[in-house]
């Protein structure tokens, strides 16, 4: 199956993804554009160390796709809404252990504005 990856952009056009990767280093740049080709190749069957579902009841359906570069490691939050379609929905440099809930409530929330916007589409 064809996975078909999609960056959610803003009503005002801006891509959220988009920015945070051409906000990174040049190489860590370039490996987060590979994972992300390789999430468009083989979408649920990629795996662990690359993806990971997100914890929680709240960020149900919520996928990382997880990069790492040298000492610096980024997640770029990503959710599948129907068929062979994969959202990528917001990304950040993981400063912590534990992933900062503040950066999954922005996921979420432009997950719900995605699904929101779609539905008035088909309205």
């Amino acid at each position: 199956m064809k996975w078909e990856v999609e960056y959610y952009e803003k009503e005002n056009g801006e891509k959220p993804v988009r920015e945070f990767q051409e906000s990174l280093p040049t190489k860590h740049w370039a490996k987060s554009a590979r994972d992300v080709r390789l999430l468009e190749e083989f979408g649920t069957g990629l795996r662990e160390p690359y993806v990971k579902p997100v914890k929680g009841e709240k960020y149900r359906g919520l996928w990382e796709l997880r990069t790492r570069f040298g000492s610096d490691i980024s997640r770029i939050f990503y959710f599948l809404p129907f068929g062979n379609r994969i959202v990528l929905l917001h990304g950040y440099v993981k400063k912590d252990m534990k992933t900062d809930t503040r950066q999954l409530d922005i996921a979420n929330k432009y997950r719900d504005d995605y699904l929101r916007r779609k539905q008035d589409e088909q309205s």
